[in-house]
Order: structure tokens, then sequence, then C-alpha cells
């Protein structure tokens, strides 16, 4: 391969590598958004940090897909980047956090949700208002709190 193509190749690796890292920065940038939406409880900007991750992570899927093609045709490469892709890893790593950490407030306000809906309906202790194939567990979802 001539120096030419291989500094080509080279810089088609680092611009691809760039946007990567640029990319994980804005979705840890989304993911923080959508903690604050959680905290809010404003369903427009949770809907837009849901978007925005998506669009986000199809971008960064994209990206990998072109980085490893280009990794294949010089990798000898690889090992000059290495610092580089080392730090990529590591901001996924901190944006997986992230993401768990809004994971478990949604599990944690889901679970609340779920037992005040068991409370009002009468079917405390019940741990689930769907059964295992998904189908509707119908009951009588009234009942009298108190008599006259």
């Amino acid at each position: 391969m001539n120096r030419q193509l291989q500094h080509e190749l080279h810089d088609a690796l680092t611009a691809v590598l760039g946007d990567m890292q640029q990319a994980i920065d804005q979705l840890a940038q989304v993911l923080e958004a959508e903690r604050t939406a959680l905290n809010d409880g404003n369903s427009e900007a949770l809907d837009q940090a849901g978007a925005g991750k998506q669009a986000l992570m199809l971008q960064l899927e994209q990206l990998d897909a072109e980085r490893q093609q280009l990794s294949r045709e010089q990798p000898a490469e690889n090992a000059t980047l290495e610092p580089a892709w080392s730090g990529i890893v590591q901001s996924l790593r901190h944006c997986h956090l992230l993401n768990r950490r809004n994971g478990d407030a949604v599990t944690q306000r889901l679970n609340l949700v779920r037992q005040a809906l068991a409370v009002l309906t009468g079917h405390a202790g019940e741990s689930e208002l769907y059964g295992r194939s998904g189908e509707l567990h119908v009951r009588a979802r009234s009942h009298a709190l108190a008599a006259a």
C-alpha cells in the first residue's frame, strides 16, 4: 500500500474516532437531560431525550461499522490510535452507568406506581396486573373502603 493511501486511511480513521467521541459526549449530555426530565416529571423532555438517545445510538453504530472497516484496511494503525480508542471505551462505560442510573430511577418509580395502583384497586400484595403471557387480570377494581 502506498504512503499516500496509508496517510488517507489514517486520517479517515482518526476522523471517525473523533466523530465517535463527539457523539458519545452528546449521548452523555442527553442522558443527563433525561435524568433531569425524570426528576422533573417532564414527559415532553423525556420524549425528546429518548429520541435523541435513539438517534445517537444509530449514529454510533454506523460510525463503529466504518471504524471496523477502516481498521481492517490498515490493521497497523490500530496500535497508534489505541489511546483514542481507550478514551472512547471509557466514555461509553460512563454513558452505560448514566443509562443504568436512569433505568433504575424509572424502575423505582414504576414499582411505586404499581404499589399505589394495588392499594387503590384493592389488590395490595399482588405483584402484577398482567399475567406471564401478557393478559390483563380482570377483577373488580372498585371496592367499598368504608360503610356509611
